[in-house]
């Protein structure tokens, strides 16, 4: 069996050597007789792998006291309703606007108060982070919202804005588990599961005990409640089950790679290599600001449309998929999430010299 290089966004690359455990275990799970994806959410077995996956997060990334950890559906676009429906209790929050989604949930959020956009990267097409040091954040804010890595626009927060005491609200998808975090800096983190940790189907939370309101309107739905979810251990309905479990896998597959920090040392390899080539060719040019380059996607073009679609079209027949730029941008993006190896990264690479030479 061959497998493709493959540098989607999202669902994306997930650890050969999760795929192949969670193989194993696909007709008969450490000898029940049955797969994860058939036994009840409510057995003992399953709970072990819920409390697990738990662990080996809270673990990895040394959350403190006085956080619940959620396994959620409904993907990060929920969250986007989400948040605001639970967290507005003044009917006010903070939004940095640094690209795509970060405006999607801005938008969301004006449904239920004033969300007021406190900074933007949009003038130059979000290819920046904005300078977050000293902002006008509102008085009466019941937080501030960031989308910590810009997966289209392949930007990155290196530094957390200074929210004047405000909640720090960040949706990590493209960068969670990627590198160490510092959790008591923030009131919620969220991210979906799809594109460094797991499958599609899971978003997973960690929120500040305190923020978790208590009473809600009765016009709130049960399950659009933080406090549901929380006070059911992610079991008041039946949880996306076997994407916990694998995410839990992937836990365990970063606890062996060295933690957090190993991945972050691994990571910023993998994208030297990527970025070293774009600022040293001729034909292909990155399109972030290098003081905001996200270790998690790379963005590149070659300022001809022509001469994009061409190289997508033989990157993938040489084995290099998903590399077509988001389509709200265009040109090329590559995707390096933890479980994309070095040798892809490098290859990669290769191919693009290689192209270069043939269509300078």
């Amino acid at each position: 069996m061959k497998r493709i290089y493959n540098f989607s966004a999202g669902p994306a690359v997930l650890p050969e050597e999760v795929l192949q455990e969670a193989a194993g275990e696909m007709l008969d799970y450490r000898g029940c007789g049955m797969s994860v994806m058939e036994m009840s959410h409510r057995s003992k077995m399953f709970e072990n792998i819920l409390a697990e996956a738990e662990q080996d997060l809270r673990d990895l990334l040394a959350v403190p006291q006085g956080y619940k950890v959620l396994f959620l559906q409904g993907g990060a676009h929920l969250q986007f309703a989400m948040l605001p429906l639970n967290l507005m209790k003044n009917h006010t929050a903070d939004y940095i606007i640094t690209g795509h989604w970060a405006k999607r949930a801005w938008s969301e959020a004006k449904k239920f108060g004033a969300a007021n956009a406190i900074a933007s990267s949009e003038d130059k097409t979000f290819s920046y982070i904005p300078d977050c040091a000293d902002l006008p954040v509102s008085d009466n804010a019941d937080y501030v919202y960031i989308c910590e890595n810009n997966t289209i626009y392949g930007t990155k927060f290196h530094t957390l804005p200074n929210t004047k005491g405000k909640p720090l609200v960040a949706d990590v998808s493209s960068c969670f588990l990627s590198e160490p975090m510092d959790v008591s800096s923030y009131g919620v983190i969220y991210g979906g599961a799809q594109k460094n940790i797991g499958p599609a189907g899971v978003v997973v939370m960690i929120i500040r005990e305190d923020l978790i309101p208590d009473s809600l309107p009765e016009s709130v739905p049960t399950m659009l409640r933080y406090k549901t979810h929380a006070d059911n251990g992610s079991m008041y309905n039946t949880p996306p089950c076997y994407g916990i479990y694998m995410c839990g896998k992937v836990f365990k597959w970063i606890k062996a790679q060295g933690g957090l920090e190993g991945m972050k040392k691994i990571n910023e390899k993998k994208a030297a290599i990527l970025y070293n080539y774009l600022d040293s060719s001729k034909l292909f040019h990155g399109t972030v600001e290098k003081s905001s380059r996200s270790l998690m996607n790379v963005p590149f073009i070659t300022g001809d449309a022509d001469i994009d679609a061409k190289f997508i079209k033989e990157a993938a027949a040489a084995g290099f998929e998903n590399l077509k730029g988001h389509r709200s941008v265009g040109g090329m993006r590559a995707s390096i999430y933890n479980a994309m190896p070095e040798a892809g990264v490098q290859a990669l690479v290769d191919f693009m010299k290689n192209f270069e030479a043939e269509n300078s």
